[in-house]
């Protein structure tokens, strides 16, 4: 390790590399082919130390009190290895597998928990999801849908660009002739804080080929996930 890059935090080190190859770093987008190894334990310490910083700005006082002395460690880990994993983590492998029996017909995976974070605040939004898929040649294992949808909502998001990134991601794995995603979610940013409104929820949906083309297929696509919700 350089003299400079000791100089450095990893967090600009890190920034400078995605700047150069002129890629975004929003909130949502995932940057593990920026990170190298080794970097994700520096990164965390050093964003427990500007966690530690954010405490004492709100004259906790994490020295004396029990509570929250680890509370800047625990924090950095939830937000690296858990919640905001997604950013850091490669996607999960996913095999395909060829469509044998030609199957054409609508099968549907639901209800997948999620579990994000807004973007705006940082506070939660916990839901479910349901995905639609008529198949072309490939197909995927039913488990890789719910791996998937953790690995794009583990991000600070918005929902509405969440729906379409996970839609986005399961067009270019499995190519099918009809694509639907929905997502029903409660956010902490309405319930927690300010409208403090506690029953609402949102609801987001991309449709794309047969299903945004042929009404009769959504209309059964829709029908089912209410089956089971109900």
């Amino acid at each position: 390790m350089t003299e400079s890059r000791k100089e450095k935090p990893v967090s600009e080190v890190i920034r400078e590399r995605i700047e150069a190859a002129g890629a975004s770093f929003a909130a949502n987008d995932n940057i593990a082919e920026f990170v190298r190894e080794g970097e994700l334990p520096e990164l965390e310490k050093e964003l427990e130390e500007k966690v530690s910083s954010v405490l004492s700005t709100l004259v906790i006082d994490t020295e004396h009190d029990h509570n929250t002395r680890e509370t800047a460690h625990r924090v950095a880990k939830m937000y690296l290895e858990e919640v905001f994993s997604g950013r850091y983590r490669k996607m999960p492998r996913i095999t395909e597998f060829p469509n044998v029996k030609k199957l054409d017909q609508i099968y549907t995976v639901g209800p997948i928990a999620i579990r994000s974070a807004c973007s705006h605040h940082l506070v939660p939004i916990m839901g479910k999801c349901w995905i639609g898929v008529i198949p072309s040649d490939h197909v995927i294992g039913i488990s890789k849908f719910s791996r998937l949808a953790e690995w794009v909502f583990s991000r600070p998001q918005i929902q509405e660009e969440a729906t379409v990134q996970l839609a986005d991601e399961l067009e270019r794995l499995i190519r099918p002739h009809g694509l639907a995603v929905v997502v029903k979610a409660r956010h902490e940013c309405m319930s927690w804080r300010g409208v403090k409104e506690h029953d609402c929820a949102m609801t987001t949906s991309v449709m794309r080929g047969y299903f945004l083309r042929n009404t009769a297929t959504r209309v059964e696509f829709l029908s089912l996930i209410k089956d089971l919700q109900d």
